[in-house]
């Protein structure tokens, strides 16, 4: 507080990497402080240098660092699952094609600890097949399948935000920003894997082969990433993300009911 010449600290969350502070600057502007807790500051602290290297385009902006302390702009938004649970994902749609675009700008000097995205998906390699449903385990194999294969043939490789989905981008008065980046390097068509499985509360949306095809064919036109790496990205990461719930025993329904579409769709593509 001191270092910044901070006021008026109030907590408003706590989340499993960190706490969240609402200060003023000057009795008048509203900032944040995010303080990172110790158990994951490693992994948070790669995020929060990419957040920084993105110079608030297509991101909340970083005013500065010290050790796991970020001082940021306060965003007092929605997020963007708002729209979607209120039936505008259309709308969603274009906003997270915005955002991806101001991410993706080429900038200089990018960070150099960011997390190579084959370790990302160590989970998904690992993981014994045996702890996925009877029903499910051809799933799970054709996913490893096409994430082997999406490796085997990599492309340009840029650093990514990595937990991009609707309910990490906020409302401001400068439009919708990223936030809570996981600071990854590699394919740009990873980055919207995430947006085909949320925004959580939208259960029959997600499982819908209509949605899963104008989300491609938005992305496609407007960010120019190809259709079938996208699709490909999206089912690897759908199972992925089912390895790390098994793992943490929670329910994998979500990713039990979108995967099937993902696989089916990339197959058309």
């Amino acid at each position: 507080m001191i270092r910044w010449s901070l006021t008026k600290s109030t907590p408003v969350a706590e989340t499993a990497t960190s706490w969240i502070f609402r200060v003023e600057q000057n009795g008048r502007n509203f900032a944040a402080l995010k303080i990172l807790k110790p158990e994951t500051a490693h992994e948070e602290r790669r995020g929060s240098v990419l957040l920084n290297w993105y110079a608030g385009e297509g991101a909340a902006t970083v005013f500065d660092m010290h050790g796991d302390t970020l001082f940021m702009e306060w965003l007092d938004g929605g997020t963007l699952g708002d729209p979607v649970r209120a039936g505008r994902d259309d709308e969603a749609t274009i906003a997270v094609c915005t955002v991806v675009a101001g991410l993706h700008r080429p900038r200089p000097d990018a960070p150099e600890d960011l997390q190579g995205l084959r370790e990302r998906f160590t989970a998904l390699f690992e993981t014994d097949v045996r702890v996925w449903p009877h029903t499910a385990r051809d799933l799970y194999a054709r996913a490893c399948g096409i994430a082997l294969k999406l490796f085997d043939r990599p492309t340009a490789t840029i650093p990514l935000h990595g937990d991009l989905h609707h309910d990490n981008i906020l409302a401001s008065d400068r439009g919708w920003l990223a936030i809570d980046p996981k600071g990854l390097v590699g394919d740009p068509a990873y980055e919207l894997a995430n947006v085909f499985r949320n925004p959580v509360g939208a259960a029959a949306l997600i499982a819908s082969p209509r949605r899963i095809a104008a989300l491609t064919d938005a992305f496609e036109q407007r960010l120019g990433y190809n259709r079938k790496r996208m699709l490909g990205w999206a089912a690897a990461h759908a199972a992925l993300a089912a390895c790390w719930h098994l793992a943490d025993g929670n329910s994998i329904a979500t990713e039990l009911a979108v995967l099937p579409l993902l696989l089916s769709a990339y197959d058309q593509a």
